[in-house]
């Protein structure tokens, strides 16, 4: 199974120059938990429910008085759509991040995340098993060849 197999196509952005407040407005309004930030169509961070609450709470500013650039956590961590979803999860593991906007080159595809990931755990394992499967009856069928 693929990244493209699990992602969402529907992406929310905002640009880098814009306000934490417009920000957050588009988490609510598309209840989403992350907006992908962008310059000149680029994507170049990601804004958190997490992010923006912390940026409230430590600055103690009004999000309007935040500027999103200042929040977003970048570099980005992306991945592309023919990126193994084990590939994905692990990339999540080790860059501690629960969303991996999905890239081809600088265009924004999609996005990945381990909500997805755990929706579909089932049907993942179900593949998993059937790889297993598949790779132990090559490697029996080696073993016929290589006795012969």
């Amino acid at each position: 199974m693929q990244v493209t197999d699990l992602m969402s196509t529907e992406i929310v952005t905002c640009d880098y120059g814009v306000s934490l407040q417009t920000a957050v407005v588009r988490l609510l309004e598309k209840n989403v938990g992350s907006v992908i930030v962008r310059r000149e169509e680029e994507p170049i961070g990601i804004v958190t429910e997490t992010d923006a609450l912390f940026a409230g709470v430590s600055s103690k500013r009004p999000f309007e008085e935040i500027p999103v650039r200042k929040v977003a956590s970048h570099p980005l961590v992306t991945v592309t759509g023919d990126t193994p979803i084990g590939k994905a999860v692990e990339k999540m593991k080790s860059n501690e991040v629960k969303k991996l906007p999905v890239v081809e080159g600088i265009e924004l595809e999609g996005i990945v995340t381990i909500t997805d990931v755990a929706v579909n755990y089932s049907e993942i394992m179900k593949e998993a098993r059937r790889m297993a499967e598949q790779r132990d009856r090559w490697e029996a069928r080696k073993a016929d060849i290589d006795e012969f």
